[in-house]
This record gives structure tokens, C-alpha cells and sequence, in this order.
């Protein structure tokens, strides 16, 4: 499907490293996602794996997105660095990513682990410490469910 052109070309963010940057600096994502013709819209915390160009996502085992995701996989979603309103200047300062993918939900133990060290890893300060209280040998994952929205396409912009 064709995409917009983007109406701010001066805004358009168009090096891969800088787009790169936005997901790797960011925390929250949202997520734009349709069954038939009834859309949602839902903001997650993620983790992200630029060697799987994919954001991991982290949830119950049941709920409305969940619905959505299993019968329509396709998403849309962004992620936005918000650097703040500048005051008497009626503007914004930011820099964002729009990005098309699919998800994959991770059902194997293995793999659910990786997803959730992705998570930490981008998320923890103490990354390590956050590792050995959630990723224990012993520790189940029947109780969470992981999926991988892996990015087909991807814009960047930025304001100000």
C-alpha cells in the first residue's frame, strides 16, 4: 500500500542511525492495530533489538489487543522522544518514528526469555540485577505473553 509523502520534508529524519536512535532511546510505543473495521490503539513499554529490526512487547495472557493481534497481526505504531513544549514559540520539540510490521508471538520458553532480557536490557539501569530476579532458572512464563512486532517499514521526523 502506497504511504503519504511527508508534507514537512525539511522535518524528515531520513539517516537510519537517527531513526535508529529514536527506538533505542525511547520507552514507550504505540501500537495501532484493527479487527475488521474496529481499530485500537494501545501504549506499551519495549524493548528493542536492532539486529531483529523488532520491538518486543511484554502482557497477559488475555485481553483486547491480544484479540486484535491474533486475528490481524499487521500494526502500525510509533515511538516519540519528547524533548517538551517551547513556550512563546507555539512549538515542539521532538523527534519520532512511524513504523509498519507485523507480530510474531514467542511461544517457546527460550525464546521468551530473549524477549524479556530485550525488554530489560533496554529499559533497567541495572539491566544485570533486573536479569537474576526475572530470568531465573526456575522462573515459568506461563503467566505473560511475548510477541515481537518486527518493522517492514519505518520514517523518522523531528521538530524543533
Amino acid at each position: 500500500m502506497p504511504r503519504y509523502h511527508m508534507q514537512r520534508t525539511e522535518r524528515e529524519i531520513t539517516d537510519p542511525a537517527a531513526i535508529e536512535t529514536i527506538l533505542k532511546e525511547g520507552v514507550y510505543a504505540t501500537l495501532a492495530m484493527a479487527r475488521g473495521s474496529e481499530p485500537y490503539l494501545v501504549t506499551m513499554n519495549y524493548g528493542y533489538d536492532p539486529d531483529e529490526r523488532a520491538l518486543h512487547f511484554h502482557c497477559a495472557n488475555e485481553g483486547l489487543k491480544l484479540a486484535f493481534l491474533r486475528e490481524n497481526p499487521v500494526v502500525c505504531g510509533t515511538v516519540v522522544n519528547d524533548r517538551g513544549y517551547l513556550d512563546g514559540k507555539c512549538s515542539h520539540a521532538f523527534s519520532s518514528a512511524v513504523f509498519w510490521g507485523h507480530v510474531e508471538f514467542i511461544e517457546d520458553e527460550a525464546g521468551k526469555r530473549e524477549a524479556l532480557a530485550c525488554a530489560i536490557d533496554h529499559l533497567e539501569a541495572d539491566a544485570e540485577e533486573m536479569r537474576r530476579r526475572l530470568l531465573a532458572p526456575a522462573r515459568t512464563f506461563e503467566g505473560v505473553t511475548l510477541f515481537r512486532v518486527v518493522i517492514d517499514e519505518i520514517t523518522g521526523k523531528a521538530g524543533n
